[in-house]
């Protein structure tokens, strides 16, 4: 016979009624759920505040180096110094041109050589290479990468430049092809490896539908997988251009260091990085001198910024046209 009298429950019964009231641990479920929405809201504020950082640091730089360059048009017309290559400020005159054609001319020249060469290493590894020489090589190339620049200047001094030397027949090798040359060593690691990374990214569907038209592995990497992979080969050229430009050390001790428009490969010159490691070091700080050297540390920051900024609205114009 059942018992219809609550007070008469069993203890099983009666704790079974109170589990189905109210939930067990519901009142710690609440707190891990503002735990964690606060942990959110940190977090996100911790991200903003290091980005803001970022920016910040960025943006004090540019306006420091920007503000402290303008100061030499105050005794330097801007015709002077953009246009022409005198450059000899103990009689006051300061003419950058000689540099700026420099480092346009010492960055191009190391491009020709490195884009090609990347392109067709980083199309070895990702095509060509079996997956345990692939897991060598590429270590390999990241260990290139951190090697110090005045590493590569004080091999390209001390064995690029007598070769050279022997293969001119010039007293003097120093120049253009030397600089060149440790710079193409030096960005060909950063550039293969980005590049690599971006055909292995290629879907693999692209290849087989290229091999079932009939194609052969040239074309196949020719036609559909450096055109498919053309954003992150790109974004990798960027990246050693920069490089490129801003290296100082390994430039400092191959190309010569003197304030000359360059007539030939073999011929002595300075670039924007150079002369201002050269001399900021021997100059008064409120001198037009040096407020000339913080122009041309200007003129580096805009061209580096410059072409991030093309790289990214290269990549977006891709990304629209996929």
């Amino acid at each position: 016979m059942i018992d219809l009298n609550p007070s008469t429950n069993s203890p099983a019964q009666t704790e079974l009624g109170t589990s189905i009231g109210k939930a067990p641990g519901s009142g710690k479920w609440f707190d891990r759920k503002a735990r964690l929405r606060w942990s959110n809201k940190i977090f996100r504020m911790v991200c903003i505040a290091s980005v803001s950082f970022v920016c910040l640091v960025l943006l004090c730089i540019l306006i420091l180096m920007l503000r402290t360059g303008v100061l030499t048009f105050a005794d330097v017309s801007l015709s002077e110094f953009f246009f022409s290559t005198n450059w000899d400020p103990e009689n006051e005159h300061y003419g950058a041109l000689t540099f700026i054609l420099g480092t346009l001319a010492l960055t191009g020249l190391t491009m020709l050589m490195a884009i090609p060469i990347s392109v067709i290493v980083a199309v070895f590894l990702a095509e060509m290479t079996p997956k345990w020489l692939r897991h060598i090589l590429r270590p390999v190339l990241d260990l290139l990468v951190g090697i110090p620049s005045v590493v590569y200047g004080f091999l390209g001094l001390t064995i690029l430049i007598p070769w050279l030397r022997d293969i001119s027949g010039r007293d003097l090798a120093d120049g253009l092809l030397a600089a060149s040359i440790v710079l193409t060593i030096m960005v060909l690691p950063t550039i293969s490896r980005i590049s690599d990374d971006a055909i292995s990214a290629v879907p693999n569907k692209y290849r087989d539908a290229a091999y079932a038209l009939g194609t052969n592995r040239f074309q196949t990497v020719t036609r559909v997988v450096l055109p498919a992979a053309k954003g992150g080969i790109m974004y990798a050229v960027i990246l050693g251009m920069t490089r490129a430009i801003g290296e100082t050390m390994a430039v400092v001790m191959v190309i010569g260091n003197t304030a000359q428009l360059a007539n030939s490969l073999f011929t002595p010159t300075a670039v924007l990085t150079s002369n201002i490691v050269m001399q900021i070091s021997s100059v008064e700080f409120d001198s037009t001198w040096n407020h000339g050297l913080y122009m041309m540390g200007f003129i580096l920051l805009a061209i580096s910024i410059l072409m991030i900024v093309i790289v990214r609205l290269l990549q977006k114009r891709g990304d629209r046209n996929v």
